[in-house]
């Protein structure tokens, strides 16, 4: 069984970031014996070394503790499912892009204006999607996780945030929602690899999005 996803952050001032979150539940790797975390790291890094050498169609469980010389049970008690695994794998992406929008510079992080960071915000998004495609499709969430997944809330909040320094909407939460679909691995995959849109023309159509989405709140 997956371990549980912890309680959505409170709501957030105008003026305040979401709070960084992992994609494994927070503080889970820190709060590891020793041995334990090296075990984990070890895990990660044969689950890697399948996803360079034969694609993620290839990670499996029991193919990861083949490679790390482990047992089976191994590999589920310390992630508790594929999607577990694979979003662990994510891990290093997801906090390097949170720590980026949140604090790093702008016009992605803090200094630029709102709207600023929502075009840089997508764009990025957009990019760190498509260079991880196929990690990313399979580290999808199932239907009753998939918008409570930490990633994904941290994400949402960012955009909630941004949203409402621009101006008061009807429903901030619905438009947010509307923006990160937009940037769904699913959408990426279908527009790039199945329509054959380049990423220009998707960051085009995030730019495009953005301002049609928030000009009646600028007014």
């Amino acid at each position: 069984m997956s371990t549980p996803l912890p309680p959505f952050p409170k709501r957030q001032e105008r003026s305040d970031e979401p709070v960084l979150m992992e994609l494994t539940s927070p503080g889970e790797v820190p709060q590891l014996r020793a041995d334990a975390a090296r075990n984990r790291a070890r895990l990660l890094e044969a689950a890697a070394r399948l996803v360079e050498e034969h694609g993620v169609a290839k990670v499996t469980m029991e193919a990861v503790a083949a490679a790390a010389s482990v047992g089976k049970g191994t590999v589920f008690r310390r992630f508790g499912d594929r999607t577990g695994l694979l979003m662990a794998l994510l891990d290093h992406t997801e906090q390097r892009f949170q720590t980026a929008f949140m604090s790093g510079p702008a016009p992605l992080g803090p200094g630029a204006s709102p709207v600023e960071r929502l075009h840089a915000f997508g764009c990025r998004a957009l990019r760190e999607t498509s260079e991880q495609l196929d990690l990313y499709l399979a580290a999808e969430p199932d239907a009753s996780r998939r918008f409570n997944a930490a990633p994904y809330r941290v994400r949402f909040m960012h955009v909630c945030m941004l949203l409402r320094q621009v101006g008061p909407p009807a429903d901030t939460e619905l438009l947010a929602q509307t923006l990160m679909g937009y940037l769904e691995p699913a959408l990426v995959h279908h527009l790039t690899r199945q329509r054959g849109m380049s990423l220009q023309r998707l960051e085009s159509g995030w730019h495009d999005l953005v301002d049609r989405s928030i000009r009646p709140l600028s007014v």
